[in-house]
């Protein structure tokens, strides 16, 4: 979910500014920051990302730069000279010498220069701003969808690993079931004075190794690397989806890990759990 997109758009005298940046989360976190003339249009602005937006932290900017000139207070001209005007018949009457520096004296009289006009956000310049918000919003997605496609991939590549790490594990169950049945054959002929019936003894290994067969959590383990594929190409936000049969690849690999009391197939095991790690943390930058 990790995103950026930017958009500058102008009108008249400014520039509009639009960023956006999205990191991981479970579901949309939205903190926008927008210049006060735009204010009126935030809950707008806010249906606009959440519905490109599904889930992430959002960080929202909407600024606005002036030029030079645009800010500059005007001067009241009327009020300029009606100061002057005034100034003058004081001095006459009182004799009063008028100031030297006619300009430094009356730029300092209050309301010669102030802003008369409230700025209020038009029609125009609002479909101006929209504009800009969904180039940035586009701009984000289409950086989403590579760091997807490149998501994807690693996830094929650690699924492909898995798959064939499980395929390794076969040829180990035959020798662990041989181990298994001569450690404890020879385990009672170490004890001589100990008789055995050795049916009974086929039958309590074939029970023992029964429950530490791992048939079923190798076929569950496949289906479940099958699955995650199938869901990989799937339409739509499957993020969650991929987090959840992620859940079930862990319980299958662990079971087998405590089932596999031989070295090489417990090394097998602590392999796969590290590529399946690695699908955990990449997948909550999945949508």
């Amino acid at each position: 979910m990790t995103g950026y997109g930017k958009a500058v758009v102008p009108y008249k005298e400014k520039k509009i500014n639009v960023e956006i940046k999205s990191l991981n989360s479970k579901a949309l976190d939205l903190s926008a920051r927008i210049a006060p003339l735009y204010r009126e249009k935030e809950m707008e602005i806010r249906q606009m990302i959440s519905k490109d937006l599904i889930r992430g932290k959002v960080d929202f900017s909407l600024w606005v730069e002036k030029d030079a000139g645009a800010d500059a207070a005007p001067i009241n001209t009327a009020i300029v000279n009606n100061y002057y005007q005034q100034i003058k018949v004081i001095s006459a009457q009182t004799g009063i010498p008028e100031p030297q520096d006619w300009f430094y004296t009356l730029l300092r009289m209050p309301d010669v220069t102030a802003h008369t006009e409230v700025e209020v956000l038009s029609d125009e310049e609002w479909s101006i701003v929209r504009q800009a918000i969904e180039e940035a919003l586009n701009h984000l997605v289409d950086f989403r969808k590579q760091e997807g496609a490149a998501l994807q991939q690693k996830f094929q590549e650690k699924i492909d690993n898995i798959e064939n790490l499980l395929k390794s594990i076969e040829p180990y169950e035959q020798e662990r079931v041989r181990k298994i049945r001569t450690r404890i054959v020879e385990g009672l002929k170490e004890i001589p004075e100990v008789e055995y019936d050795k049916n009974r003894l086929e039958q309590e290994l074939i029970y023992y190794i029964e429950k530490l067969d791992i048939s079923e959590e190798k076929q569950r383990l496949s289906n479940h690397l099958n699955y995650f594929r199938e869901t990989m190409d799937e339409p739509g936000n499957q993020g969650k989806k991929l987090g959840f049969i992620a859940q079930e690849m862990g319980r299958e690999i662990n079971t087998t890990g405590s089932k596999s009391n031989l070295a090489e197939m417990q090394n097998i095991v602590v392999m796969m759990k590290d590529e399946l790690e690695q699908i955990k943390e990449q997948v909550l930058n999945a949508l």
